[in-house]
C-alpha cells in the first residue's frame, strides 16, 4: 500500500520514486493519517508555498480505491487508508516467514570489526558496548541479506606487552598466572605502571623487550603467546554468555608480517616522511595530526597494523563496507588511518571504511579506567544481572520452569537492551533500578509482552488455518498495533543506515505498549470464534515480530517469566 501511495505522488509531483519515498513520513499519532508527505523539499523547485503544493497534490490524486480520504494540513498532504483493506494488507504481509528481511545486501559483504579487547587485560563493561553493538549490526545486515564477516581485532601486540613480561619477570610466578589468568596478568599489569613512575628504566626494558618480540625472538614469543591463550579463552567464556560468536579472530599480530609491505606502499607513494626519528604520513593539509606509521626503533604502530587489516581484507572479502565499532576516543585514529589509503590512491576508501563511535559506560556513574586497576568484570555485570533475576522470579513465580534458562535469557537481555536502547553516542550508565525493571522501557518489560502472546497462543482456543475476517480487527487499538508492526521492514532499513541498533530497541518498544493497549482494550479469548480467530492471529503476529526484533540486538525471548 504504501508503494502505491509513492505511485500516487510520483505521478502528481513529476518527481522520481526514490525521491518520493525518501520524503514519505509514517505520522506520528493516527489522526494525521497513515502516511504524511511533507512539501517543504519541493517550494525550493517549484516556487510555490508548501502548502498551495499540498493542496495541489491532494487535488491531482484526487481518490484512489486505497484511500479512504486525504487531508491538507499546511505543508503535509496527509493520507488516510481504509482501514479494512490497511488491516488485511499487513497481515498478509507480516505473516510472511521473512518480513522485515530484504534481499538488498544480495552479493555483497560487509566487515564489521568489533569487541577487540587487549589481551591479558579484563574483558570489563566497556567491551560491553562495542561487543553488543556490533553484533546487532552483524545481525541487521545479515537480515538484509549481506554477507557478514565478524572479525575480533584482539589488541594482541604492542609496547604492551613488553611491560607485561618485564612485570612477569620481574614479580610474577608461572603458578599465579595460571591459578587466577587474566586478573593476575592486570595485577602484573598496573604493579608495572605504578614501578615505572619510580625507575623510568623500565619503560625502557619494556620496549626492547617488545622490540625483541617483532624480532622473532623465542623466549618473547612463548610468554606472549601463552598470555593471548590464556585471555582468549576468558573472552570465549564472555562471548559463550552474551550467546555471541565471531568468524575470525584476527589481532594485531596477525599482521606483523605485512606491515613491511604497507611501509613500503606508503614509501613508494612519496608519502613517508621522517619526523624525530619516526616514519610518518603528513596529514596537515587535512587538518589532521601526523599518522605515525613506525617508531624511532623501527617498530610498527597500531596505525600500521590497521593499515594492513584494510589491506587483507579488501584483498581477501572485496567488502562492500568495513565497519569499526569503537569508542568515540578513537574518531581522529580512523579518520587518519582511512584517509592514508585514500592517498594511496584508494577511492573506495571514502565510501567503504566506517567508524561506528561510541559514547563512555559506567556503573552507577563511576568511570571505568584499565591503567588504575578501577576494573568491573563484563562477567561479573551479566552474571550479577542473572543472580537478581533469579531472586525476582523467586517472588513472583518460584514454580516456574528451567527458571536457570529463563533467568539467563532475561538477565543477559537486559543488560543488552539498556545498552542499545539509546543512541549508541550517548553515555551508558548501569543502574540495576532501570535496568531490571519489569514494567518501565526496559527489556525484561519487551520480553514479559512476548510471554504474554506465547500465553495466549498456548491456552486461547483458535483455527491457525481459518480465513480471517478482516473487518473484525477495525478497533482503533488493532489499528494502532498493526500500524507499529508494519514499521519492521523500514525500522531495520533505517537501523542499517544509520548504524543505529537503538531504532530497533525502539521499535519493539513500541510494538510492546502498542500490544498492550490492544491487550486492555480488546478481550481476545471471547465466545465468536471468527472474532477469536482474527484477534489471535494479530497476536500472534505481535509475538512473532517482537521475537524477531529481540534477535537483531542479540536478545532471547524465553515463552515464560
Amino acid at each position: 500500500m504504501k508503494d502505491i501511495i509513492i505511485e500516487l505522488i510520483t505521478n502528481a509531483a513529476e518527481l522520481d520514486t526514490a525521491t518520493v519515498a525518501d520524503i514519505l513520513e509514517i505520522p506520528p499519532r493516527p489522526e494525521m493519517g497513515d502516511y504524511a508527505f511533507p512539501c517543504f523539499q519541493l517550494a525550493k523547485t517549484l516556487r510555490k508555498a508548501p502548502p498551495l503544493i499540498a493542496a495541489e497534490l491532494a487535488e491531482k490524486i484526487g481518490s484512489a480505491d486505497i484511500l479512504d480520504h486525504l487531508e491538507v494540513k499546511g505543508a503535509y498532504l496527509n493520507f488516510f487508508l481504509k482501514k479494512e483493506l490497511f488491516v488485511k494488507s499487513m497481515i498478509e504481509q507480516a505473516s510472511v516467514e521473512q518480513f522485515g528481511s530484504s534481499a538488498i545486501g544480495e552479493g555483497k559483504t560487509i566487515c564489521i570489526d568489533y569487541s577487540s579487547p587487549n589481551v591479558a587485560k579484563n574483558f570489563h563493561v566497556g567491551h560491553l558496548r562495542t561487543t553488543i553493538i556490533g553484533n546487532s549490526l552483524y545481525k541487521i545486515f545479515s537480515k538484509l541479506g549481506y554477507k557478514v564477516e565478524r572479525i575480533n581485532h584482539l589488541g594482541d601486540w604492542g609496547t604492551q606487552f613488553g611491560k607485561l613480561i618485564v612485570a612477569y619477570k620481574a614479580w610474577g610466578s608461572k603458578e599465579a598466572v595460571e591459578k587466577d589468568g587474566v586478573a593476575e596478568l592486570m595485577r602484573l599489569y598496573v604493579r608495572f605502571h605504578e614501578e615505572a613512575e619510580k625507575d623510568d628504566s623500565l619503560n625502557d626494558q619494556a620496549r626492547e623487550w617488545f622490540s625483541q618480540m617483532e624480532k622473532g625472538n623465542p623466549e618473547a614469543l612463548e610468554i606472549w603467546q601463552w598470555f593471548v591463550d590464556i585471555s582468549l579463552k576468558e573472552y570465549k567464556g564472555t562471548y559463550a554468555l552474551l550467546g555471541m560468536e565471531f568468524d575470525h579472530y584476527l589481532g594485531e599480530s596477525f599482521y606483523r608480517d605485512k606491515t613491511a609491505d604497507v611501509v613500503k606502499r606508503i614509501s613508494d607513494a612519496g608519502l613517508l616522511k621522517e619526523s624525530q626519528g619516526a616514519q610518518i604520513v603528513d596529514l596537515e593539509e587535512y587538518g589532521m595530526a601526523p599518522c605515525l606509521i613506525t617508531k624511532k626503533d623501527g617498530s610498527s604502530i597500531y596505525a600500521t597494523r590497521d593499515l594492513a587489516a584494510i589491506f587483507y581484507r579488501k584483498e581477501r572479502w572485496n567488502f562492500e563496507k568495513c565497519l569499526y565499532v569503537t569508542g568515540q576516543e578513537q574518531k581522529l585514529h580512523f579518520a587518519q588511518v582511512f584517509k592514508v589509503v585514500e592517498l594511496l590512491g584508494n577511492e573506495w576508501a571514502k565510501d567503504s571504511l566506517v567508524h561506528i563511535p561510541y559514547g563512555l559506560v559506567s556503573l552507577e556513574g563511576a568511570k571505568l579506567s584499565t591503567r588504575s586497576g578501577n576494573i568491573i568484570y563484563a562477567e561479573d555485570i551479566l552474571l550479577e544481572a542473572i543472580e537478581k533475576v533469579k531472586k525476582i522470579m523467586e517472588e513472583k513465580n518460584p514454580d516456574l520452569p528451567d527458571r536457570e534458562a529463563v533467568a539467563r535469557l532475561v538477565g543477559v537481555g537486559a543488560i543488552i537492551f539498556h545498552d542499545l536502547y539509546n543512541q549508541r553516542i550517548k553515555d551508558v550508565s548501569f543502574q540495576w533500578d532501570k535496568v531490571l525493571n519489569f514494567d518501565g522501557e526496559t527489556g525484561p518489560y519487551v520480553q514479559y509482552t512476548y510471554c504474554r502472546c506465547a500465553s495466549i497462543l498456548r491456552t486461547v482456543s483458535f483455527d491457525p488455518a481459518a480465513e480471517i475476517d478482516h473487518s473484525l480487527l477495525l478497533d482503533s487499538e488493532a489499528i494502532a498495533l498493526l500500524r507499529e508492526i508494519s514499521r519492521f521492514p523500514e525500522a531495520v532499513l533505517d537501523a542499517a543506515e544509520k548504524y543505529e541498533p537503538s531504532v530497533i530497541a525502539r521499535f519493539a518498544m513500541e510494538v510492546a505498549q502498542a500490544f498492550s493497549r490492544f491487550y486492555n482494550a480488546c478481550r481476545v479469548n471471547v465466545e465468536d470464534d471468527a472474532l477469536r480467530n482474527a484477534r489471535v492471529r494479530l497476536v500472534s503476529l505481535t509475538a512473532t515480530t517482537l521475537k524477531d526484533a529481540l534477535a537483531l540486538l542479540g536478545i532471547g525471548c524465553p515463552e515464560q517469566m
